[in-house]
């Protein structure tokens, strides 16, 4: 079997050969294509350029400065992670925004987690020693989209068939008697149906002619 292509190289002459080596080209021309221009700025930044280097967010008034620099006493920067000293007196790791649905999916939806209400799931988080400002906010919407709370978290009281309370008796205390007359056409002409409650179905029957 003839190979198609090297038979028609074979044909070749030199001049078909390029005599001058081709130059690789090692620019990327589309490779401003890959970085990403718009991209939102980290929750922490501000804070983290103060506890850092000492560089204060730009454009800030007097009394914005002020309250700034006031806030970032209660944060501490340890490289990479920046802390809080909240209002119980317990230094709690600032969570960024990438993390805080895992941090509430197992405070909240996981198997420990017990499918409670906000302030409970908050209180897990911070149990567990994290923070963040808007974390009442985001754990709100959180439970408010849990699909096994909206499943079973509308069943009210008003929704459940009342409960009667049970009488406590004793044997032949209550009896519940039925009469029955009268019945021309057959022999008996009353009948007596007596029942005993506390047994619940044993009765009496009785027939009088």
């Amino acid at each position: 079997m003839i190979n198609v292509v090297a038979d028609h190289l074979s044909y070749l002459g030199p001049e078909a050969t390029p005599s001058e080596e081709l130059h690789i080209n090692d620019s990327f021309p589309n490779e401003q294509l890959l970085v990403i221009s718009d991209q939102a700025t980290p929750r922490y930044a501000d804070l983290v350029n103060v506890k850092s280097c000492g560089v204060l967010p730009p454009g800030l008034y007097h009394q914005q400065r002020k309250k700034f620099l006031s806030d970032t006493r209660y944060y501490i920067w340890e490289e990479p992670l920046l802390y809080k000293l909240c209002g119980d007196g317990v230094y709690k790791r600032c969570l960024p925004e990438d993390e805080v649905e895992s941090v509430l999916y197992h405070c909240h939806a996981a198997t420990y987690g017990g499918h409670f209400g906000v302030e409970k799931a908050i209180a897990k988080v911070l149990q567990v020693g994290f923070y963040w400002p808007i974390m009442f906010k985001d754990a709100r919407d959180f439970v408010m989209t849990c699909n096994k709370c909206q499943q079973i978290g509308n069943n009210f009281k008003r929704h459940k068939i009342p409960q009667q309370g049970i009488l406590k008796v004793e044997l032949f205390d209550v009896w519940g008697i039925d009469f029955m007359a009268p019945f021309p056409p057959y022999n008996n002409l009353y009948i007596l149906v007596a029942v005993d409650c506390f047994k619940m179905g044993g009765s009496h029957c009785y027939s009088h002619k």
